[in-house]
C-alpha cells in the first residue's frame, strides 16, 4: 500500500515502478522466457546476416549491376583475385605454354568466372618487366565475406596440379590481403565475454558488493532480447552482419550504464532511510527519466544512418537503435523488479555507501569551478590540437600497405610491383559498352591519363549479349578520395561517348558512397542536432544547457575523428598497437558509423550528469553546490561507465579486420576522451562560467516544449550568492 501511495505521488515513471514492484515475479519471468528465447535466436542470427554495400541509383553501382546481369560477376563492391604464375629461374612465359594454359583452367574450377590475362587479350602489359611472371585478373560472382577469402583457395587448388614442376603460383588481391592482416580473431561470443570481465572488475570496484553482477544479467537479458528482435528483423529486409558485433559490445556497454545510474540511484535513496520499494520508486522517477533521455539521444544518433539511401548501413542504424530501445525497457522494468525483491540481500558485504557524494569527485568539481576559466581554457587547448589532424582525415579504402606487411599475398602483390605492373592491378576499372561502341571506348580509356593499361578479354569474357566490358589498371590504387584522379580521367573521356553506359569498379563506387552518403550529410545532421537540442531543452529545462550539450558533442566528435587519423591514416601507433602500417585513409563507411554511435554514447554521459546538476539547482538554487555535487555524485559514475564501454571496445579491436579495429578504437578513444576532458573538465567549467544563464529558459518556448517546472518555494537559497559569474 505505501508504494503505491508514493509511486501516485510521481508521473508515469513512478507509476510503471509500482506495477513492476507489485508484479516483480511476473515481471522476472517473462524477462526470463524473452532471455531463453533470445538465447536460441543468437545461435541462428549468424547465418542470416548478410554483407551489403549495394548503393541504388548511383551510376557507378547500376553499372556494376549491369555488368553482373550480363557476365554474371561483380564489379566494384568485391576486388578481383589476382592469379600471379611465375616461371623457373632461366625460363619466361609464352603465349600458349604451361602457364597460360593452367589458368584457362580456372574457368572450370570456377564456373561463372571470367579470367582477364595474357591468354585471353594477347596484352603483353600481363608479363612483368622479365617476362617471368605473368597475372591474370579473375573476376567471380557473389560477394566474399568481409574480410574472408573464398576465391583464392579454390584457385590455389584448381591451378596446384596442373602447373609443371618448378612453376610457382602465388594469389593476391584486397580481399587477399585483408585476409592475412590478422588471425580468425576471437569471435563474437568471446569477445563479449572478455568485455563482460572488464565490466565485472569495474562494477565490482563501484559497489564493492555482489551488487556488481546485477548490472551484468540485465545486460546479458538486453543483449539476448535484442539479438531475439534483430533475428525477426531478418525475416522482413536485410541485416548487416556488423549488427551483431554492434549489439553485443555496444548493448553490453548501455546496459550496464543504464543500470549503474539505476542501482547507485536506489543504494543512494536507501542511504537517505527510504524503504526498499520507495528506493526503487524514486530511483526509476529520477535515475529512469535520465536512462529513458540518454536511449533517445543514443537513437536519435542512429537515425543518421535509418535515412541514408544506404541499405546496408540503413540496417545497422535499425539494428543499432533497437540497443538503446530494449536496454531502456529492461533496465526500467527488469531491474526494478529485481532491487525490489533480492536487492537488498545482494548489497553485501557493501563496503561502499551512498550517503554522500564521493569526496575526490567532489573536491575535484570545486576546484574546477574556482578556476573555472583555467580549466576552459585547458580543455579547448587540448581539444584543439586532437581536433588538428582532422583537417586531413581521407575517406576511401585502407591502403594495401596497411592490410598486410607479410604473408604469401604480400609477397605476391610485391612480386608484381616490382616487376613492373602498376599498382592499381588491385583496383581495375571495367568499363561497359555497346560492342559497336568498344573500339572507340578502348581508345578513350587506354589513353586517360594515369591507365597504363586498358584491353579486352576475348570471347565470353569481354562480349556478351551486344555489350562488351573494358577492363583497365590504373598506376596506382584507387582506395580513397585523394586517389580517384584516374577514376575521373576515365569517366571524362567516355563521357558523352555514344554506347558509353559506364564505369564501374572500386573506385567509382567510392565516389557513389561520397555522393549518396556525405552528400546529404549537412542536412541530416543539421536535423538531428535541432532535434537532440530540444529534447536536451525539454529534458534540462535550458537553452543553453542544451546548446552546450551539442556544440560539446560536434567538438568531441571533431576531435576523435582528429585521434583516427593521427593514429590510423599517419600511423603514429597502429603499427606498435596493432603491428599495422599507416592506413592512408579511413574506410568510407567509419566516419558516418563513428558519428552516428559516437554522439549518442558521448551524449549519455552529458545527461547524466546535467540531469543531476539540474536536480541539485532545483533544490538549493545554487549553481555552485549544483555543480559541486552534481559532479560528485555522478563524476565516478561516469567514469566507470566510460570505461566499462571502452573495455568492449577493446575487446571488440581484437578482432582481425583492420575497418573493425578501427571502428572500435575510435569508439573507445571517443568515449574516454569524451568523459574526461569534455564531461569532467569543460562540462563543469562551462556550466561555472554561465552562472544564472545556465537555466534560462523563455516562456513561450516552455510552454511549446510542454516543460513542467518543480513547485514553488523548492529553492533552498539564491543563485546570487554562489559565486557563479
Amino acid at each position: 500500500m505505501r508504494t503505491a501511495t508514493f509511486a501516485n505521488r510521481g508521473g508515469a515513471l513512478s507509476t510503471m515502478a509500482g506495477f513492476v514492484l507489485c508484479h516483480r515475479r511476473l515481471v522476472i519471468g517473462a524477462w526470463l522466457l524473452v532471455l531463453v528465447a533470445g538465447g536460441f535466436a543468437s545461435s541462428r542470427l549468424a547465418d542470416r546476416l548478410t554483407v551489403d554495400f549495394s548503393l541504388p541509383g548511383q551510376p557507378g553501382y547500376e553499372t556494376a549491376k549491369r555488368i553482373e546481369a550480363t557476365y554474371g560477376t561483380t564489379a566494384g563492391f568485391q576486388p578481383p583475385t589476382i592469379v600471379v604464375v611465375t616461371a623457373p629461374r632461366g625460363q619466361r612465359i609464352r603465349a600458349g605454354g604451361p602457364a597460360t594454359a593452367a589458368l584457362e583452367r580456372l574457368h572450370h574450377a570456377l564456373p561463372g568466372s571470367r579470367v582477364v590475362g595474357y591468354a585471353n587479350t594477347g596484352d603483353r602489359r600481363f608479363l612483368t618487366d622479365d617476362g617471368r611472371s605473368t597475372f591474370a585478373l579473375l573476376l567471380t560472382p557473389g560477394t566474399e565475406g568481409f574480410g574472408g577469402d573464398t576465391v583464392g583457395p579454390a584457385a590455389r587448388a584448381a591451378l596446384g596440379s596442373a602447373l609443371p614442376p618448378g612453376y610457382r603460383l602465388g594469389i593476391t588481391g584486397l580481399t587477399q590481403l585483408q585476409s592475412s592482416g590478422g588471425g580468425e580473431g576471437t569471435g563474437v561470443l568471446a569477445e563479449t565475454l572478455i568485455g563482460g570481465a572488464g565490466a565485472l572488475a569495474v562494477l565490482a570496484f563501484v559497489f564493492a558488493s555482489l551488487l556488481a553482477l546485477v548490472p551484468l544479467a540485465v545486460a546479458a537479458v538486453s543483449i539476448l532480447s535484442t539479438l531475439l528482435v534483430v533475428l525477426g528483423l531478418t525475416y522482413v529486409t536485410d541485416v548487416s552482419f556488423i549488427v551483431q558485433f554492434l549489439v553485443a559490445l555496444v548493448g553490453l556497454g548501455i546496459a550496464i550504464d543504464y543500470s549503474l545510474l539505476l542501482v547507485t540511484r536506489w543504494r543512494e535513496e536507501r542511504a537517505r532511510g527510504r524503504s526498499n520499494h520507495e528506493a526503487v520508486v524514486r530511483a526509476v522517477a529520477t535515475a529512469g527519466h535520465t536512462v529513458a533521455v540518454s536511449g533517445l539521444t543514443v537513437a536519435i544518433g542512429l537515425v543518421a544512418l535509418i535515412v541514408l539511401p544506404v541499405p546496408g548501413l540503413r540496417s545497422v542504424g535499425v539494428g543499432g537503435v533497437l540497443i538503446p530501445a530494449v536496454s531502456v525497457l529492461v533496465t526500467l522494468t527488469l531491474l526494478p523488479a529485481i532491487l525490489g525483491g533480492i536487492g537488498p540481500r545482494v548489497d553485501w558485504p557493501r563496503l561502499r555507501h551512498e550517503e554522500r557524494a564521493s569526496a575526490a569527485w567532489t573536491r575535484w568539481s570545486a576546484l574546477v569551478f574556482r578556476h573555472r576559466v583555467t580549466a576552459a581554457g585547458l580543455g579547448i587547448v587540448v581539444l584543439a590540437l586532437c581536433i588538428l589532424p582532422a583537417f586531413g582525415l581521407k575517406v576511401g579504402e585502407t591502403s594495401a600497405r596497411a592490410l598486410s606487411h607479410s604473408g604469401p599475398a604480400y609477397e605476391t602483390y610485391h612480386r608484381l610491383v616490382r616487376g613492373g605492373v602498376p599498382g592499381g592491378v588491385l583496383t581495375p576499372l571495367e568499363v561497359l559498352t555497346r560492342s559497336d561502341a568498344a573500339a572507340g571506348a578502348l581508345r578513350a580509356v587506354g589513353g586517360a591519363r594515369g591507365i597504363p593499361i586498358a584491353t579486352i578479354p576475348g570471347g565470353a569474357d569481354g562480349h556478351r549479349a551486344g555489350l562488351t566490358d573494358i577492363v583497365a589498371v590504373p598506376a596506382t590504387e584507387t582506395v580513397n578520395n585523394e586517389t580517384l584522379t584516374p577514376v575521373r580521367n576515365v569517366q571524362d573521356a567516355v563521357a558523352g561517348m555514344p554506347g558509353v553506359i559506364g564505369v564501374a569498379g572500386i573506385g567509382p563506387v567510392q565516389q557513389d558512397y561520397g555522393h549518396a552518403v556525405f552528400g546529404s550529410f549537412p542536412l541530416m545532421f543539421s536535423l538531428i542536432a535541432l532535434v537532440t537540442f530540444l529534447l536536451l531543452a525539454r529534458a534540462f529545462r535550458s537553452l543553453l544547457l542544451a546548446a552546450k550539450a551539442v556544440v560539446l558533442n560536434l567538438v568531441s566528435l571533431a576531435a576523435t575523428f582528429g585521434l583516427l587519423t593521427w593514429f590510423w591514416q599517419e600511423g603514429h601507433g597502429s603499427e606498435t598497437l596493432f603491428n599495422i602500417p599507416a592506413t592512408g585513409a579511413i574506410t568510407f563507411w567509419l566516419p558516418l558509423m563513428v558519428f552516428a554511435f559516437l554522439f549518442g554514447l558521448s551524449m549519455d554521459y552529458e545527461v547524466f550528469i546535467l540531469s543531476r546538476v539540474r536536480e541539485e539547482y532545483d533544490e538549493s538554487g545554487s549553481t555552485e553546490h549544483a555543480v559541486t555535487e552534481g559532479l560528485g555524485r555522478t563524476g565516478r559514475l561516469v567514469t566507470s561507465a566510460a570505461l566499462i564501454l571502452f573495455l568492449a571496445f577493446a575487446s571488440l579491436a581484437s578482432a582481425p579486420n583492420t575497418d573493425i579495429k578501427v571502428l572500435a578504437t575510435g569508439l573507445g578513444a571517443g568515449i574516454l576522451l569524451d568523459a574526461t576532458i569534455v564531461r569532467a573538465l569543460l562540462v563543469p567549467a562551462l556550466v561555472a562560467l554561465l552562472g544564472r544563464w545556465n537555466w534560462w529558459l523563455p516562456q513561450p518556448l516552455e510552454k511549446a516544449l510542454v516543460v513542467r517546472r518543480p513547485g514553488a518555494g523548492r529553492y533552498a537559497r539564491s543563485d546570487a550568492g554562489d559565486g557563479a559569474t
